[in-house]
């Protein structure tokens, strides 16, 4: 299983200043769905942020996401492990099959694959 990219995901209530703030950065806007807006980098388009009002069919919001190219094979790992899924495996109307892992620090992991 390989990542393809890390994303912290930042809880935010003025999503349009965050625009323009790290704007100011370089990063523009790739994503919105009105709950998350994901923000990266023209020059380096996995250097990636994203602000997050509520999660759509989550109950926690998550402090990271991680995209990796097998999230079935990661689920398993993780399960095997015995670590605390905080969300199950499922797939979303938004095109990724995802699933959030609480990490030895308590933060939440969304892991996700685009389908």
């Amino acid at each position: 299983m390989a990542v393809r990219r890390v994303v912290p995901n930042i809880e935010s209530r003025t999503m349009e200043e965050d625009r323009a703030f790290y704007g100011l950065l370089g990063f523009e806007e790739v994503m919105n769905h009105g709950w998350i807006m994901t923000l990266a980098s023209s020059s380096q388009p996995a250097a990636q942020i994203s602000f997050m009002t509520a999660d759509a069919t989550a109950p926690v919001m998550p402090d990271m996401s991680v995209e990796v190219d097998d999230v079935d094979a990661a689920y398993a790992a993780v399960l095997a492990s015995g670590a605390e899924i905080v969300h199950p495996l499922q797939d979303e109307e938004w095109g990724v099959r995802r699933f959030f892992v609480r990490d030895p620090n308590g933060r939440v992991v969304n892991v996700l694959g685009h389908r």
